[in-house]
């Protein structure tokens, strides 16, 4: 087995790779604007690496990937399951992984808390692949942090170009939560069916018109950009109408400083029951939870409506007027309803496990639905041309 450094080439889907004590930290924001973030939820998140993957052309027949992970660990709440790589050989899923070990984050509700317990680095093996020129993709854990360490291989790994990218930015549903791996997240679905290259800025929580978090999208290299924008809105209960508007305006607006005409998709908030016409803010289930169940509920008056408090079908209404305006002066900006990439009819066929995310099942579904219709539909002629 030969050792083989873990450099920028190898790795897509990152903006940065932080040097640390035990090795790489993969992030999915740069270091400007993670200083001027000050949320620890949103901290914890850019560095959970939603889409990012280890790329190269091998021949190898054994690939070696040692890491240290980062498990949290909720008071009160049930265990969540380890993180899963993915590995693939010229596009489909052959091998998974678990790092069963690592460092432990314990993370206290009520009073807020935080302590972090030392942990081992775990090696990974991925063996018995076929011995032949081909395509590895190792994708890492979605929603757990993850520092790379080593890399071995039987064989010589050779780096590949990136295709053209896909830029995303969303919420947690985007990053992929209640999706088992890291390739059935949705977003990850619809690169893979469109044969586009993924960055994700899907955030857990913080899709919220940061202005820094758009700056990060204006600088970054991509093709196709997306932004779907609405429910971590709601379920922070974080502006009233009256700022959405500008705010959105103005996150749009920096986008295209650094993009003027790439194709650009904005997405409204798929049917979540609790939010549409309820506000937020949103708020755990402790009844359900003391029952070991995870489930969100929204804590709102929808008499706030009429105040300026956000709900699901307000946003829609109001992206929906934006883009319509923003679009005769730009032909590249498109809408698109969040509603038929999940709706009504799906909530009763496949329901939001925890009233909020949506299943593995969901986000193949929506991948599948954004493909066709984003990546046949408004993206056609540009994907392969």
């Amino acid at each position: 087995m030969k050792n083989f450094p873990i450099t920028a080439d190898l790795v897509f889907g990152a903006q940065e790779l932080e040097r640390t004590e035990t090795g790489l930290q993969p992030h999915r924001l740069p270091a400007k604007a993670r200083q001027q973030n000050e949320d620890a939820g949103f901290s914890m998140a850019e560095r959970q690496p939603s889409g990012i993957r280890l790329k190269f052309r091998t021949a190898a027949s054994v690939v070696e990937l040692d890491v240290l992970p980062t498990k949290r660990v909720y008071t009160g709440m049930p265990a969540r399951p380890d993180g899963v790589f993915d590995l693939r050989v010229d596009g489909d899923l052959v091998q998974q992984k678990r790092a069963l070990g690592g460092r432990i984050m314990r993370i206290g509700m009520a009073p807020p808390s935080m302590v972090l317990e030392p942990g081992e680095v775990q090696a990974l093996q991925f063996e018995n692949l076929p011995a032949r020129d081909k395509l590895v993709e190792i994708w890492l854990p979605h929603d757990e942090m993850t520092e790379l360490v080593a890399l071995r291989a039987d064989a010589e790994l050779v780096p590949v170009e990136p295709g053209k990218v896909w830029l995303h930015h969303g919420s947690s549903i985007s990053q992929g939560s209640n999706a088992t791996s890291p390739t059935g997240i949705w977003p990850a679905v619809a690169a893979t069916l469109a044969g586009v290259d993924l960055v994700s800025m899907g955030f857990g929580g913080n899709a919220l018109l940061d202005p820094f978090t758009a700056r990060a999208m204006r600088d970054t290299k991509a093709d196709f950009i997306s932004v779907k924008m609405g429910i971590n809105l709601v379920n922070l209960d974080l502006m009233r109408l009256r700022a959405f508007g500008p705010a959105l305006h103005g996150f749009l607006d920096t986008i295209r400083e650094g993009h003027p005409e790439t194709p650009l998709v904005v997405v409204s908030p798929i049917y979540c029951p609790i939010h549409e016409t309820v506000p937020g803010p949103g708020q755990f289930d402790f009844a359900a939870l003391a029952e070991g169940r995870l489930l969100f509920r929204a804590e709102g008056n929808a008499e706030d409506v009429a105040r300026g408090k956000l709900t699901l079908v307000t946003i829609r209404q109001k992206m929906q007027a934006i883009i319509a305006q923003r679009a005769a002066s730009d032909p590249n900006i498109h809408y698109v309803d969040g509603l038929e990439l999940y709706g009504v009819d799906d909530s009763v066929r496949l329901p939001l496990p925890d009233e909020l995310h949506p299943d593995s099942a969901t986000h193949a579904l929506i991948g599948r639905r954004f493909a066709e219709k984003v990546f046949s539909g408004v993206f056609s002629g540009n994907v392969t041309g």
